[in-house]
């Protein structure tokens, strides 16, 4: 059975479709727009899978969810390819940035964006958030100050899950020319064929 990603526009499931480029993998995407209103994933996609989230994959009579769940799928589909690196520190950071990305990183971003829509009545936690953010855009930019791609010197999937925090990173924190080891990451993983490819694929993406 092929490959479907169930995609909704300007969201995380943009690395699922980067990360079947890479792989040079066959898929079709089935899109899905977002409420106008809201701006929440429609409730087709309920249908799909009880949450109502996306990424979703579907193969071989599987309903994968989770960005991090579904990349480990993808580098067991393809034997390997884009996995973790042979030496265990290597393997062990692979594993670290997998979890990491959504776990730590990407919640005091969301809190950003939440905060940022509140108007005035969120100023008072602004300066809080902002710092609790910044602290973790620090962290990452000494990690790739000490190494090309997160999990060593080779591109991996940890690289394609850590693309969308550092992409809203990028936008709500206001990062370019402050950050310059994360500008020249994001900048070279843009200038990737393959994420160019992702781009036509699944539309338009505000954070590229």
């Amino acid at each position: 059975m092929a490959i479907i990603v169930h995609h909704l526009e300007n969201s995380r499931s943009q690395r699922i479709l980067w990360m079947l480029e890479e792989l040079g993998l066959p898929y079709e995407v089935k899109r899905y727009a977002r409420d106008k209103k809201t701006m929440l994933a429609p409730p087709e996609l309920k249908a799909v899978h009880p949450l109502g989230k996306s990424p979703i994959l579907e193969h071989d009579g599987r309903i994968i969810a989770e960005t991090a769940t579904i990349l480990e799928y993808l580098v067991a589909v393809s034997h390997g390819r884009l996995g973790p690196p042979e030496d265990a520190a290597g393997a062990l950071r692979w594993r670290y940035f997998l979890d990491y990305a959504e776990g730590s990183l990407m919640p005091p971003l969301l809190l950003s964006l939440v905060i940022g829509k509140m108007g005035p009545f969120g100023w008072p936690a602004r300066g809080f958030v902002t710092r609790f953010a910044m602290t973790h855009v620090d962290y990452v930019e000494s990690e790739l100050s000490q190494r090309p791609w997160f999990a060593g010197a080779e591109f991996s999937a940890a690289d394609i899950i850590m693309s969308f925090p550092l992409e809203a990173a990028r936008q709500r924190l206001r990062l370019d020319g402050k950050r310059p080891t994360i500008t020249d990451w994001l900048d070279r993983i843009h200038a990737r064929p393959a994420y160019q490819a992702a781009l036509e694929k699944g539309g338009p993406y505000a954070y590229a």
